[in-house]
């Protein structure tokens, strides 16, 4: 899921975000919600800078920030393609909150939206009875909306699964049971997955490997699978409490499963500076809200321990060494510098209006957006994007935009001591803080289309 933090206006003074934000744990799924930053009508950039401390953006500065307007203007909306969404219990009154979201931002509704349960009936909503509920509502919510808006012209299938992902193998296998139905029915050709578990959260390397079908069946299928890298940095969670919400991080570097897997698109954070209309102010940054959260919160990068290096990693090996390395790239994740997203009255657990949430949810479905347009110029599914991406950087691509600043340690306070686990600084070209870099849509949608027709995909 992803890392969420929510804040509420009520005046809070910039300088108490951080310790409001503190008490607030970071839940399994990747989305970073401010939970005391509650708007009743979308609020400008300069509102939640003067109420709140910290930036928000709406669906048109998104938009502009990746440069998609000459993409619309073609046509490119990602019509005729389905975004698939996939999360633990989904929500069910999703179809209210997105209908709510498009009136407000004055974005159209997607074409058709369908919810289904592949795995097994979802229990009905009841956070008291059910406490993963709330985290996983929300992250759905993100998920949909923000796919959305990358693509409003997509179709949006969501695939809710009846047990919460948490940490180590419980509720994978109904996830990819899940996965392969839609793959093996041809529902959709990109998928998006905004949840994560670190890799020694599993029993055993053989307890990963087990889990791997869905993503073989989308390689054989021509179906591209993204996953957020992960919301903790250069760690990931050791426990979590009855919420779901990380309780306790390993004191040492982590990667996160499903990212990890070859077969799958890694997609981490970045923090954008954007002004009023969503014009850069300055270069994407590393996301990285440890400091400003008191606890990790940034994009997750590393090298893989189940994995070995893919060949389309060869040419980045004197970073990844002989490991998978991740992210692949990245899109918005920043808790300054949210995305504002709407949530009804039970998904907040308070009343209904707008939240700033970021997190590494929110830089897969954003990306998923992007890979649905792509799809639509191509024509087809685009299948495995990973050697294409490499081959891009390596060409200098211009649709590839470098990140060049920022880094993903975290410092935190555990067990009465402050402890930090260094991570990666970003650096020009490939780095283990965003991957290849970020994009410009315009450029990027056609530059992949092109490179996937010349790449092989591995096996």
């Amino acid at each position: 899921m992803a890392a969420a933090v929510a804040l509420t206006a009520g005046g809070t003074a910039a300088g108490s975000v951080t310790a409001a934000a503190a008490a607030v744990p970071v839940p399994a799924p990747l989305a970073q919600l401010i939970p005391h930053a509650q708007f009743a009508a979308p609020p400008t950039t300069a509102q939640c800078l003067k109420k709140i401390g910290v930036a928000c953006y709406n669906p048109a500065q998104f938009q502009k920030a990746y440069n998609l307007a000459p993409l619309y203007k073609a046509g490119l909306t990602g019509k005729g393609q389905t975004i698939v969404i996939v999360d633990s219990y989904g929500y069910q009154n999703i179809r209210g909150e997105l209908a709510a979201f498009d009136a407000a931002f004055k974005l159209p509704a997607p074409p058709k939206f369908t919810v289904i349960q592949p795995a097994g009936k979802v229990p009905p909503f009841n956070p008291k009875k059910r406490p993963k509920m709330a985290g996983w509502a929300q992250e759905t919510s993100l998920d949909v909306e923000y796919s959305h808006a990358m693509a409003p012209g997509a179709n949006i299938l969501l695939v809710e699964t009846p047990v919460a992902e948490t940490l180590g193998r419980t509720g994978f296998p109904q996830i990819v049971k899940a996965e392969n139905f839609v793959i093996s029915h041809h529902l959709g050709n990109v998928i998006s997955q905004s949840f994560a578990a670190p890799e020694a959260g599993f029993a055993s390397k053989a307890e990963i490997l087990g889990l791997r079908s869905s993503f073989r069946n989308a390689q054989a299928n021509g179906v591209s699978v993204l996953a957020g890298s992960g919301d903790a940095g250069a760690t990931g969670a050791k426990t979590i409490d009855s919420q779901g919400f990380a309780k306790t991080f390993f004191l040492k570097r982590e990667v996160n499963w499903p990212a990890t897997d070859p077969l799958v698109t890694a997609v981490g954070g970045t923090q954008l500076h954007l002004s009023a209309s969503g014009a850069h102010t300055s270069p994407d940054t590393v996301w990285n809200d440890t400091t400003l959260l008191g606890s990790p919160a940034a994009s997750t990068g590393g090298r893989s321990a189940v994995f070995t290096r893919p060949v389309y990693q060869d040419g980045v090996a004197g970073l990844t060494g002989s490991a998978r390395g991740v992210p692949d790239i990245s899109m918005s994740g920043a808790v300054n510098g949210s995305a504002l997203v709407y949530l009804d009255a039970k998904a907040s657990g308070a009343t209904a209006g707008f939240f700033l949430i970021g997190g590494t949810s929110e830089s897969s479905p954003e990306f998923a957006g992007i890979i649905a347009i792509a799809d639509q110029a191509a024509g087809h599914g685009l299948g495995l994007l990973n050697p294409a991406l490499y081959a891009m950087e390596a060409a200098g691509a211009p649709g590839i935009v470098d990140v060049t600043s920022g880094n993903n340690s975290v410092t935190f306070k555990q067990g009465g001591a402050t402890h930090t686990v260094h991570g990666f600084r970003a650096k020009p070209g490939y780095d283990l803080t965003t991957g290849v870099g970020t994009i410009n849509a315009a450029l990027f949608v056609p530059e992949l289309v092109a490179a996937t027709g010349t790449v092989t995909a591995p096996h």
